[in-house]
C-alpha cells in the first residue's frame, strides 16, 4: 500500500477555517460573530480549489465520501437523539426540579460546593455544558447576592460542574464524538474517564469546601421540586453506565421523559412532538458541521494534510506515552483555535486514530485522552461559550472567573500525570507490543 504524501499546503483549508473563525472574533471582540457554517464551508471551496492534478468531480467525491462515512452519519444520529431527549426532559421539569432538589438542602457553608456537584450532576445527566451553565448561572447570582461568597468563584464553581460532565457523560456530544471517531465502546470510554476524572472532581469539592467554609448565609426561598421528574435523568445514566447501546438509550430516555410528562400534565402529546422536534433542531448545527468538518478533513487528508501533521506530530515519538502526548497536544491546540470542544474532538479525531494504531493505544484510552484535553481547554479559555454564557448573566468579565474554574485547570494536570504514570493501568494492549517488535 503507497504511504500517503506529505504536504503542509494541504493545510490551508483549515488556516483560512481558523483565521475567519477566531480571527473574526479578535477583530470585533465576538468570536461568535462569524457563523461556524460559514467560515467551514469557505474553507471547503478553498480546498476544493486545490490540487489541481485531480478533477473537480473526484474532489467532491472525496467530500462527500468523507461527510458520509458510517460514524460521521451514525454520530450526526446521536446528536439528534441527545437534543431530543434533553428538551423533552427539560420541558418536563428534569432540570429545575433536579436544581431545586440540590438548593433545599443546602446549608450555608456548603452552597458552592453544593452548586459544582448539582453542576455536575445537571451534566452528566443532560449531556451538555452550555446547558448545565445555562440554568444554573441565575441561580448562582442569586447565591452570591445572599452570601459574602464573589461572584467570579460561584460562577467558577458553576463552570466546573458543566465540564464534568461534559467529558464523562455517555450523552454528552464530545464524548460521542470521541467515541465514534476513536471506534471504542462508550461502556470503556467511561471507564477509562471515570478513574481519573472522578477524583479530580472530589479534590475540586474539597477545594471549594475549604475556600467558602466561613460562609453562613442560606437561601431564604423554598424551591419546589419532584423526585419523579429526575428519574428520566437517573434512567438515562444508570442504562447507559450499564453497557446498553446508547442509540437505545437515548430512544428509552425520550419514552420514558415523555410519558412522565404526560403523566404529570406537563404537555400534551402534540407538544410533545414539538420538544422532540426541537431537540432536534437544536442540534442540526452540530450535524452539520460534523458532516462538513469530516468532508473537510477527508480533502486535507487525499491532499496530504493529515499526513503531514502525523509526521510534525510523531517526528520525536517513539513510544505508547509519546503517541499519548501527541494525541493530547493535538486536541488542546485544536480546541484554542476553534473553542469549541466538539468541533476540536472531530477535527483531530481522525489523527488520534491514527496514531492511536500507529503506536498501539487503545480506543477507549485514545477517546479519554480526546474528551479529557478539549473538555479541560473549553472550561478555561475566556472565549468559550461557557465561560461567555455565564459572564453575560453574571455581568463580570470572563478572565475574572478563569482562576476559579478549578475543575478542568486540575483535570489537565490529572490527564498530564495519568499519561506518565500509565493510569489507568488496563490500558496498554498487545498492539503496543506488536509495535514494539515491528521496531
Amino acid at each position: 500500500m503507497t504511504k500517503p504524501l506529505s504536504n503542509a499546503f494541504a493545510l490551508i483549508p483549515f488556516a483560512i477555517f481558523i483565521f475567519l473563525f477566531i480571527g473574526s472574533g479578535i477583530v470585533t471582540g465576538d468570536f461568535y460573530q462569524m457563523p461556524v457554517l460559514v467560515a467551514l464551508f469557505i474553507a471547503i471551496l478553498a480546498a476544493l480549489a486545490m490540487n489541481r492534478k485531480t478533477d473537480f468531480q473526484t474532489k467532491v467525491s472525496q467530500l462527500t465520501k468523507g461527510g458520509g462515512h458510517p460514524n460521521i452519519i451514525l454520530m450526526v444520529i446521536i446528536f439528534l437523539l441527545a437534543g431530543a431527549f434533553a428538551a423533552v426532559a427539560s420541558g418536563m421539569g428534569a432540570v429545575e426540579s433536579t436544581v431545586n432538589l440540590g438548593l433545599s438542602y443546602l446549608p450555608g457553608g456548603w452552597m458552592i460546593v453544593g452548586l459544582f456537584i448539582i453542576g455536575c450532576f445537571i451534566s452528566i445527566s443532560m449531556g451538555t455544558s452550555t446547558g448545565t451553565v445555562v440554568a444554573l448561572a441565575p441561580i448562582g447570582v442569586g447565591v452570591a447576592e445572599q452570601t459574602d461568597v464573589g461572584l467570579a468563584l460561584v460562577m467558577g464553581a458553576i463552570v466546573s460542574g458543566a465540564m464534568f460532565g461534559d467529558n464523562l457523560s455517555v450523552i454528552s456530544d464530545t464524548t460521542i464524538a470521541a467515541v465514534r471517531t476513536q471506534g471504542t465502546e462508550m461502556k470503556e470510554k467511561f471507564k477509562a474517564n471515570f478513574f481519573i476524572v472522578f477524583p479530580v472532581a472530589l479534590l475540586t469539592a474539597v477545594i471549594f469546601a475549604i475556600i467558602t467554609a466561613d460562609t453562613t448565609a442560606s437561601l431564604q426561598e423554598i424551591y419546589p421540586y419532584n423526585l419523579i421528574e429526575i428519574l428520566p435523568y437517573i434512567g438515562v445514566l444508570g442504562f447507559a453506565i450499564a453497557g446498553i447501546n446508547v442509540i437505545y438509550v437515548l430512544i428509552g430516555g425520550i419514552i420514558f421523559a415523555g410519558v412522565v410528562g404526560f403523566s404529570l400534565g406537563k404537555f400534551s402529546g402534540m407538544e410533545f412532538i414539538t420538544l422532540v422536534g426541537d431537540g432536534f433542531t437544536n442540534m442540526q448545527t452540530l450535524a452539520m458541521i460534523a458532516i462538513l468538518l469530516g468532508g473537510l478533513v477527508e480533502l486535507i487528508r487525499q491532499n496530504g494534510g493529515i499526513e503531514f501533521l502525523l509526521q510534525s506530530v510523531t517526528r520525536k515519538v517513539n513510544s505508547n506515552r509519546g503517541g499519548e502526548f501527541g494525541i493530547a497536544g493535538i486536541v488542546t491546540a485544536v480546541n484554542f483555535s476553534t473553542a469549541n470542544n466538539t468541533i476540536s474532538i472531530i477535527t483531530a479525531g481522525p489523527l488520534a486514530k491514527q496514531l492511536s494504531d500507529e503506536y498501539g493505544i487503545e480506543g477507549r484510552r485514545s477517546a479519554s485522552i480526546l474528551d479529557i484535553f478539549s473538555s479541560s481547554v473549553q472550561g478555561i479559555i475566556p472565549y468559550g461559550g461557557q465561560m461567555l454564557a455565564v459572564a453575560g448573566v453574571a455581568g463580570i468579565s470572563p478572565l475574572a472567573i478563569v482562576p476559579f474554574c478549578f475543575y478542568p485547570m486540575l483535570t489537565i494536570l490529572a490527564g498530564i500525570l495519568a499519561i506518565v504514570f500509565r493510569y489507568p493501568g488496563f490500558t496498554v494492549n498487545d498492539k503496543r507490543k506488536s509495535w514494539k517488535e515491528a521496531s
